[in-house]
């Protein structure tokens, strides 16, 4: 109710429920389509919190062990919480897939301005929108994600099978910070990505409360663990939606004045409501919850708080947001006519002729990557606080290299590389060389892996917190696939042949999906493959390091040949698009991808270099353990050893021995004489006069 009395509000206050004076849907749609949106985003955060309790925050089996003697677990030892959040999921699912295609064909009756109906025109064209149009094409993929969801979740009991749900649910997400208005606003990329933030933070925020008033009645004992677990994760996800919401109001906006229209007032109101959340998750984090657990609060009160206040304010708060995204922004959605060729081709105008200075000073935030960053960066330092405050120290040196590489990840993705990577591909192929093999060197050097899993605790309670995620994942077929030397250098170096030499090129460089998927998959790429060559953080298998040498050597040539082969091309790459940006300044198009080979050639080396003498240090370091190890172990023994190798070369030396030979007995027939020879430096033999061995050369 509080969620359909915002929505209403809103409406009122934009008037974007207001009859159209010219192809008007009829009020159903005009009504019914925001309420319709609301419960799909509700449902679906529903849905998502309950997968994410399931997955960490409560335990799979009442006896906190798995069944091991069948193949399909037995439900009857499922913990009743569990249980609960599973059938949760699945009702949340089938309520979310229902909504989502109530959606999809209200949005196309409001798009057409054609009222609904089922005439054979109106059925006809609607096909055509969800298989042809990007707003079609959306809500059919969340119709199918939540479909797939809701039949996964009254089967799936297997935890990777468990944790891959609970992405695929998070994956939808993506489409639906796609087709918000703010994708058609100024800053396209900048919009789309804090839209999908904001998203995501409030499906763990939301789905979270409505997870943990489902779970509530079930957890018992873990109940109060349970409460202090989610409270951690709800602040995270606090001020991911409050910056994101601040940053997307901004682009919508566009200026201070805007405020003051029915949007701005709109705005106002939805950020007042999410800082009265704000005020109410520091209530119960630091007053509620430590009396629930020092017993003078019982369970019963403290969820009743939570769901007569936060959810009731949170409700309103998302009925508020869904009124926002049906009113018209301040800012002007549609193209104007005057737009340059950049603008139409990458969403951007061009940026000002290049010099050095301008790589320095020209940014273009992507606030995906920045917030990846700053994720990285204090949960970094927070794992640091924790060892030291238990008396445990991290090298300083890994702290500052893990820093300096979230620096390096903002300034790739965000500064003068990529604004001038999207209009020159020299500076595209600069761009891609940093992300692949500058910025991974100083993360792996970091070894957050490590850690993290010795800052975390291991949970004894049968829940699998990010600890136990990390040790599964590391130690899973997956990760010693993808870690296996030649797989991880396959990955590095080939994948440059099939992103450029294939449609994969032009479509990261026209849409914001495949822009993001390239920085993701260029980073990892680069992250796997510096790891098994000088990382320490775990892993199934490590190579040896004369290997290590030979794949890099073999990476460096495939640098120099693809290098070498787009300096002596002829033939642009992606000519549809850097040919047609309208760009007046600097080198020609194909001059200027010649440049980049001599750039993927020439620059790509050097960071290549000094992983190998990282690994010819690492080398010589392990030779020295082993020596040292050999020589306390000598110690330990006597040089038992070395006295029997001395002995079998002497043997050996003297030709073979016969029975009642000197050399096997002695002359009594008594024990065997040993005897010692002086053809390696620290060979021993006693002196004439039966004192302790010297060291004879």
């Amino acid at each position: 109710m509080a969620a359909v009395i915002g929505v209403v509000a809103g409406l009122q206050l934009t008037g974007a429920a207001a009859p159209r004076s010219l192809s008007d849907p009829g009020s159903v749609v005009r009504w019914g389509l925001p309420v319709a949106q609301m419960t799909s985003y509700l449902s679906m955060a529903v849905v998502i919190g309950c997968l994410l309790f399931a997955a960490t925050l409560v335990p799979a089996f009442a006896d906190r062990r798995r069944p091991r003697s069948r193949t399909v677990p037995d439900r009857d030892a499922e913990h009743p919480a569990f249980r609960r959040l599973m059938t949760a999921a699945a009702a949340g699912g089938v309520v979310w897939t229902l909504a989502a295609i109530v959606v999809t064909v209200l949005t196309y009756s409001d798009v057409s301005g054609l009222p609904v109906s089922g005439a054979p025109a109106f059925t006809a064209q609607l096909a055509y929108f969800v298989t042809s149009l990007g707003t079609g094409q959306a809500w059919l993929t969340i119709t199918v994600i939540a479909a797939l969801v809701s039949t996964l979740a009254l089967g799936v009991r297997n935890l990777t099978g468990l944790a891959l749900t609970t992405l695929l649910a998070l994956g939808a997400t993506i489409p639906l910070s796609l087709i918000g208005h703010s994708a058609s606003a100024g800053d396209h990329e900048g919009a789309v990505s804090s839209l999908g933030l904001h998203l995501v933070g409030i499906s763990l925020w939301v789905g979270g409360i409505g997870a943990l008033a489902v779970a509530a009645p079930a957890l018992g004992a873990l109940t109060g663990v349970t409460l202090r677990r989610f409270s951690a994760l709800a602040g995270i996800a606090y001020v991911l939606v409050f910056a994101s919401g601040v940053v997307n109001a901004a682009i919508r906006l566009g200026d201070w004045a805007a405020l003051g229209s029915p949007y701005g007032l709109l705005v106002v109101a939805k950020a007042i409501a999410t800082v009265v959340l704000g005020v109410f998750g520091f209530v119960h984090r630091r007053w509620v919850i430590p009396r629930f657990t020092d017993g003078r609060f019982g369970a019963r009160r403290v969820m009743g708080q939570l769901v007569v206040g936060e959810i009731v304010v949170m409700a309103a708060t998302m009925g508020l947001g869904t009124a926002l995204s049906r009113s018209a922004t301040p800012v002007p959605e549609n193209l104007t006519p005057d737009a340059s060729p950049a603008y139409l081709l990458s969403g951007y105008d061009l940026p000002p002729e290049l010099t050095p200075a301008r790589l320095l000073t020209e940014w273009r935030w992507d606030w995906l990557w920045v917030a990846v960053a700053l994720l990285g960066a204090v949960g970094y330092l927070r794992g640091v606080w924790v060892l030291h405050r238990r008396g445990d120290a991290v090298p300083v040196l890994r702290t500052i290299s893990w820093l300096v590489g979230c620096v390096a990840l903002v300034f790739v993705t965000s500064g003068g590389l990529s604004v001038y990577g999207r209009v020159l591909f020299s500076i595209h192929m600069v761009d891609h060389m940093a992300l692949t093999m500058v910025v991974p060197i100083f993360l792996v050097i970091g070894a957050p892996v490590t850690l993290a899993l010795r800052a975390i605790k291991p949970r004894t309670d049968g829940t699998r917190g990010p600890r136990e995620w990390i040790l599964r994942i590391v130690h899973s077929r997956y990760s010693a696939l993808i870690t296996h030397p030649i797989v991880a250098a396959v990955l590095f170096a080939g994948s440059l042949l099939v992103f450029y030499y294939t449609p994969l090129f032009g479509f990261a460089l026209t849409e914001h999906v495949g822009h993001e998927l390239m920085n993701l998959h260029f980073t990892l790429t680069g992250y796997l493959f510096v790891l098994v060559l000088i990382g320490v953080d775990p892993l199934p298998r490590r190579p040896a390091y004369p290997l290590r040498l030979v794949l890099l050597l073999a990476t460096m040539g495939f640098h120099a040949f693809f290098g070498v082969t787009l300096m002596s091309s002829t033939t642009l790459l992606e000519p549809d698009y850097f040919g047609n940006l309208g760009r007046t300044w600097g080198l020609s198009p194909i001059a200027d991808q010649q440049l980049g080979g001599g750039f993927a050639w020439g620059i790509g080396e050097i960071p290549t270099l000094v992983v190998a003498i990282g690994v010819a240090v690492m080398w010589s370091r392990a030779d020295s353990r082993e020596s040292r190890r050999r020589d306390r172990a000598a110690d330990r023994n006597n040089e038992a050893e070395l006295s029997a190798y001395n002995d079998m070369f002497a043997r050996l030396a003297d030709g073979p021995a016969r029975p009642g030979d000197p050399r096997t007995t002695g002359a009594t027939g008594g024990t065997p004489v040993r005897t010692a020879t002086t053809t390696r430096t620290n060979d021993t033999a006693p002196d004439d006069t039966g004192d302790s061995p010297k060291e004879t050369s």
